[in-house]
């Protein structure tokens, strides 16, 4: 069997020597699969690229691709997967915060006919206010988009072949990928680990990055949006009935003045914002529906090391 290991990168010259040594460790203990060692370089600034060069040119199981340009590490792992030859896929990142030695147990979870076996992180090395946030989006996930979500997430795993097959076929630009693996409904497993710290270099999953793939998901996966926007549009309508009727019967019934500058102000504001709100969620479906129907590619490999010519 020839398992394909499936590692994104960004700027990790430092942290590549070090990853290599304890893949090639751990997978010549394992005697019973062929291992593939898939780099995508998502447009490094380093030497990250050379350096995997150089060890390819030394073990023919290493296999590069290079990007023209930063498509980002969600789409890196997806073009990673449709050059993947095995028969089954390991993703993991390349900062080895998910311990390379969770191979071998992945492996002997898939050997039991699972198609998707997480790696569950049981703790975390990061800051509280970090963990506090990634757990409320991962709760958001699996109430309102994909129940099988991993409830504390996870950035390593292995898929079948099956499912390498059916999450390659789909060319959704601005998704998850984590996502689409849930979404495929394949039977599915975990394997509890603790995530640790960087070893060398930054973290580039920024903010704002993070902000994208929480708005990615929920789109993608949830019409609760465009749900909760109904909501509130007929909710403001209904205490805007109301207010006017309360007004009225004031007037006539009780010789009320029909003042208010300030509360009138408030009001339109209020209504404005969310009008605004709701106009934003509805541009965020509309931008998405744009960009599939451009029609271009998930990536551009601008340069491949190690792959046949087929």
């Amino acid at each position: 069997m020839l398992i394909s290991v499936v590692i994104p990168m960004h700027n990790e010259q430092e942290n590549i020597p070090v990853l290599y040594g304890r893949l090639s460790a751990i997978t010549k203990e394992i005697t019973t699969c062929a291992f593939e060692f898939i780099f995508i370089d998502d447009h490094s600034q380093d030497g990250s690229f050379d350096i995997l060069e150089e060890i390819s040119d030394k073990d023919k199981r290493v296999k590069l691709l290079k990007f023209s340009k930063n498509f980002g590490s969600h789409i890196a792992c997806v073009a990673g997967l449709s050059h993947a030859s095995g028969d089954a896929a390991i993703m993991m990142s390349a900062d080895m915060q998910e311990p390379p030695e969770l191979i071998p147990l992945m492996i002997n979870k898939w050997k039991e006919q699972f198609g998707v076996i997480w790696a569950v992180r049981e703790e975390r090395e990061e800051s509280y206010i970090k963990v506090l946030l990634a757990k409320a989006y991962y709760r958001l996930m699996k109430k309102i988009a994909l129940k099988e979500f991993p409830l504390q997430g996870s950035d390593m795993f292995l898929i079948d072949r099956k499912v390498i097959d059916v999450v390659t076929a789909i060319k959704e630009k601005n998704t998850s990928l984590f996502g689409l693996i849930c979404w495929s409904g394949f039977k599915q497993s975990s394997i509890a680990y603790k995530r640790e710290k960087r070893k060398a270099g930054k973290s580039k999953w920024t903010i704002s990055k993070q902000i994208k793939l929480a708005i990615d998901s929920f789109v993608s996966f949830s019409y609760l949006p465009i749900r909760l926007s109904s909501y509130l549009g007929f909710l403001i309508s209904f205490a805007g009935f109301l207010y006017a009727l309360f007004i009225v019967v004031r007037h006539f019934f009780y010789k009320g003045e029909v003042t208010g500058w300030s509360s009138l102000m408030v009001a339109l504001l209020i209504v404005s914002g969310i009008q605004l709100l709701i106009l934003g969620i509805l541009g965020e479906y509309l931008w998405r529906s744009l960009e599939e129907s451009r029609k271009r590619p998930l990536f551009i490999v601008e340069e491949k090391v190690g792959f046949d010519a087929t």
